[in-house]
C-alpha cells in the first residue's frame, strides 16, 4: 500500500539528511590541519515477505524467487578516512608532520579521554608560558611525553626518529630534550571524535601501541611541515549533488504516495 511507500521514503529523507550534514562538515574542514573526512554508510531495513522463494505449487514446481517489499533505509555509521593528507611546507620549527601511521598524544581531562590522553594528526605546535610544546589551538593541549624548551634555546631540531634537540646560547653541543612518541591503533576507525582535531580511545579502536617514530611501522617525523586535511572538495561536491538529487527523488516518492492515498480516499464518493 501507499502507506508503506510513505514511511520508506521518510526513512530515506532522514538518512540523506544525515548524509548532507556529514558532507557539509567535511567541506567546512577542508582547510583544517590533520582533519580526516568521514563518509556515511547506509543499510536497508526489514522486509515484508509476501511470497517465499522455493515454495512449491500443486505441480511440484518451485517458485524461483520471492516477493519482498523493503521498509526503507537508515544510517549504519560514519566511517573515517585515515588516508594521509597532503604535506604542506611551513618552515616553522614547531610544525610537525607524521609521515606514515600514528598519532601524536596530548593531555586532556580524565573524563574526556582514557587516562587523560587524546590523539591527533594535527602537528601545529607552539610553546606555552612554561616552554612546553602544546597544540596551537584554543585549549593549548600539552604534548605527551612532555617536551620543555629552555628559555635560552636558540633553535629546535626534530629528527625523523622523534628526537628533539635544542641549540643553547653559549654551548657548542646540542641539548637532548627528549623523544616524541607516536601511538597506533589496530582499528583507528573506531576512535571517537571529540573536536579540537582530537580522537579518544574506545573499545572498538583497541588499546594504543605507543613507541618511537620509525619503529614498528610508525611514521617518521618531518619538521617544518603540516599535514593538511584529506578532504577532496571535488569528490565532496559530487557527493553533495548526488545526495541532493536522491533527497529530491525521495520527496517525489512521498508526493506520489500522498496522491495515491488521496485517490483511495476519493473512492468513497463513487
Amino acid at each position: 500500500m501507499a502507506i508503506v511507500a510513505l514511511h520508506s521514503a521518510s526513512t530515506g529523507l532522514s538518512a540523506l539528511s544525515t548524509g548532507l550534514d556529514v558532507i557539509a562538515n567535511n567541506l567546512a574542514n577542508s582547510n583544517t590541519d590533520g582533519f580526516k573526512a568521514s563518509r556515511v554508510n547506509f543499510q536497508d531495513l526489514l522486509y515484508i515477505e509476501k511470497a517465499q522463494p522455493g515454495a512449491e505449487n500443486i505441480n511440484g514446481d518451485q517458485r524461483p524467487m520471492g516477493t519482498y517489499v523493503g521498509l526503507g533505509t537508515k544510517v549504519s555509521g560514519t566511517q573515517l578516512d585515515f588516508r594521509q593528507g597532503p604535506a604542506q611546507q611551513t618552515g616553522r620549527e614547531f610544525d610537525l608532520l607524521i609521515d606514515g601511521d600514528g598519532f601524536f598524544q596530548v593531555q586532556v581531562e580524565d573524563e574526556l579521554g582514557e587516562n587523560g590522553i587524546a590523539y591527533t594528526r594535527a602537528g601545529n605546535f607552539t610553546l606555552n608560558a612554561e616552554g612546553e610544546l602544546v597544540l596551537a589551538n584554543d585549549q593549548g593541549r600539552r604534548l605527551l611525553p612532555n617536551i620543555q624548551v629552555p628559555p635560552d634555546a636558540t633553535g629546535i631540531t626534530v629528527l625523523p626518529d622523534g628526537t628533539v634537540y635544542a641549540g643553547i646560547s653559549g654551548q657548542a653541543d646540542l641539548e637532548d630534550l627528549g623523544t616524541l612518541e607516536v601511538a597506533t591503533f589496530v582499528n583507528p576507525v573506531g576512535l571517537k571524535q571529540v573536536g579540537e582535531n582530537l580522537y579518544v580511545q574506545t573499545e572498538a579502536s583497541g588499546e594504543p601501541a605507543v613507541g618511537d617514530p620509525l619503529d614498528g611501522g610508525r611514521g617518521a617525523i618531518r619538521q617544518g611541515f603540516l599535514e593538511g586535511s584529506n578532504v577532496d572538495p571535488v569528490v565532496e561536491l559530487v557527493n553533495l549533488i548526488r545526495t541532493q538529487r536522491a533527497f529530491e527523488m525521495n520527496s517525489q516518492s512521498i508526493q506520489a504516495a500522498d496522491e495515491a492515498l488521496q485517490t483511495i480516499g476519493r473512492l468513497r464518493r463513487f
